[in-house]
């Protein structure tokens, strides 16, 4: 498998399931590549600040957990509302 479809597919799966947590080999058993090429394709999500390596091993996204949802912004409807 080429390593642009690798990457296109594991950055899938992060985007698809919110929270997922991989360790090298279940990522490999997943994408069913050999184990060297999958690290390779890990370690440059990480490098690309995609994904980080918590301390038990395990690659999971980055902004887990720190990505805010924004809000609209409320238009006033009277000149008495409060902003």
């Amino acid at each position: 498998m080429p390593v642009k479809t690798m990457l296109t597919r594991i950055r899938g799966e992060y985007l698809e399931m919110p929270g997922l947590q991989l360790t090298l080999e279940q990522a490999q058993r997943l994408c069913g590549v050999e184990l060297t090429l999958c690290k390779a394709v890990l370690d440059a999500l990480v490098d690309a600040k995609f994904l980080c390596v918590k301390s038990n091993g395990v690659y999971a996204r980055l902004t887990d957990g720190e990505v805010s949802r924004l809000r609209p912004a409320k238009a006033g409807l009277g000149a008495d509302e409060p902003p």
